[in-house]
């Protein structure tokens, strides 16, 4: 299970990559909007934290299959081959994820709502698809499950094209999705700080120190007790 951040927000990526073993980052235009700065700083910025070994995944804007392979020539030119371009499930985006396959470009199929558009876009040679759990969620579907049946018939047919799960609002989405054999998550700031977190664990490290210091003293350590 690959775990990668969904974020633009620079400071954050850097503190937990130092911290944790995360896998990447992903964007997308609406997060690079938000930053306020110009989108390629932004962009080598993130690539600078995270080195030339962990996946970025940054997003095109052009709806045409030529426009959007003009864009994924910039965006690897500026931020290296380990980026992985990601196009939405539209027509001409599958046509683009095919050319990209063809040129070795890596892709991340991306605004995925049903198993058939995942189906579809692992056929044009997409490396990821990233189905939005929480948004299916939120139109009365079952996000976890289309994340499964994606997963099912990748298995079944023996597609190397892995499951991205993205799009959560809780810490039990994230686990659901691990269940049901998702190869990766993304998520956002808050839901990765929620996955690493109990407050019990917190009262644990607490109530140690506290018996340690009755007995060694305040302030003292293993290593000076």
């Amino acid at each position: 299970m690959k775990i990668l951040l969904d974020t633009a927000n620079a400071a954050y990526i850097k503190k937990i990559n130092d911290l944790f073993p995360i896998d990447g980052v992903t964007t997308n235009p609406s997060i690079l909007a938000k930053n306020g700065k110009p989108f390629m700083e932004v962009l080598q910025e993130i690539r600078s934290i995270i080195g030339p070994d962990r996946t970025l995944h940054a997003q095109v804007i052009s709806q045409t299959a030529e426009e959007i392979l003009v864009e994924a020539d910039y965006l690897i030119s500026k931020l290296g081959a380990n980026t992985f371009i990601k196009i939405p499930v539209i027509p001409e985006g599958y046509k683009a994820m095919r050319l990209l396959h063809e040129k070795g470009v890596k892709v991340t199929a991306t605004a995925v709502f049903t198993a058939q558009q995942a189906l579809m876009a692992a056929r044009a040679g997409a490396n990821y698809v990233a189905p939005y759990v929480n948004r299916i969620d939120n139109i009365s579907g079952d996000g976890v499950q289309v994340v499964a049946d994606i997963a099912h018939i990748f298995e079944s047919f023996g597609f190397a094209t892995e499951v991205l799960a993205a799009s959560f609002k809780n810490v039990d989405q994230v686990q659901k999705c691990c269940l049901v054999k998702a190869h990766a998550v993304t998520v956002s700031e808050d839901v990765f700080d929620s996955l690493t977190k109990h407050p019990l664990t917190d009262w644990s490290v607490n109530k140690f120190v506290e018996d340690w210091e009755a007995v060694y003293g305040k302030g003292t350590k293993v290593s000076n007790a």
